[in-house]
């Protein structure tokens, strides 16, 4: 009997793992069969090419696989950001619009890629990014993507202003001097600017 069937390819694959097909390469003999085998008895969902997830289960059903998880093993690299330009909206500056786009800056990949049900905007970063979302890189982030965005530009910008006492400027001027366009960073230099003036004025 062959020792490498479907049922010791599901053993191998831990429930709420997203696994690329290579690394499943040493668990089969006949790693293509086995897995449409495990995609066509749901068992595993086949979420792009090459990649394959298998499922967790809750008491509601199915859970979908972890973004971060599913974001790793597509990238095959653990140095992204990811986050949602929803998140914007907290910060307070008068926007309102949701947006279906979960941003992941990497080193790797550009493009919009859909992996199982969502789409994921991989946007490849020269100038790099930080290790975390913090309110001052949302706002850098998004006097960046302001173009893109379902809003009123010169409204935002006068909110940005009225509101840049609630964000600590040391921390903004220096990652908009790393991470902003030319165009974000003389913004928040010229905002920052009257912003000291008007205070030693009062």
């Amino acid at each position: 009997m062959n020792t490498y069937t479907y049922e010791q390819l599901n053993k191998h694959m831990r429930a709420g793992q997203v696994y690329r097909r290579e690394v499943l390469l040493p668990y089969s003999k006949a790693l293509d069969r086995d897995l449409d085998t495990l995609v066509e008895k749901g068992l595993v969902r086949k979420l792009a090419g090459g990649l394959y997830y298998k499922p967790a289960q809750s008491l509601l059903g199915m859970l979908p696989p972890k973004d971060d998880n599913l974001v790793n093993c597509f990238l095959r690299d653990n140095r992204f950001l990811m986050y949602s330009w929803n998140q914007y909206n907290a910060l307070g500056v008068g926007l309102t619009q949701l947006y279906n786009r979960v941003i992941v800056l990497n080193r790797k990949r550009h493009g919009v890629f859909k992996l199982g049900n969502k789409e994921f905007d991989f946007r490849r970063s020269v100038k790099g990014f930080p290790a975390k979302v913090t309110p001052e890189f949302l706002l850098v982030d998004l006097v960046n993507n302001l173009k893109e965005l379902a809003e009123d530009a010169s409204v935002v910008r006068e909110n940005i202003y009225k509101n840049l006492a609630r964000f600590d400027q040391v921390k903004l001027l220096r990652l908009a001097r790393e991470y902003g366009k030319i165009s974000t960073k003389r913004f928040f230099e010229e905002m920052c600017h009257r912003e000291r003036i008007f205070a030693s004025i009062g």
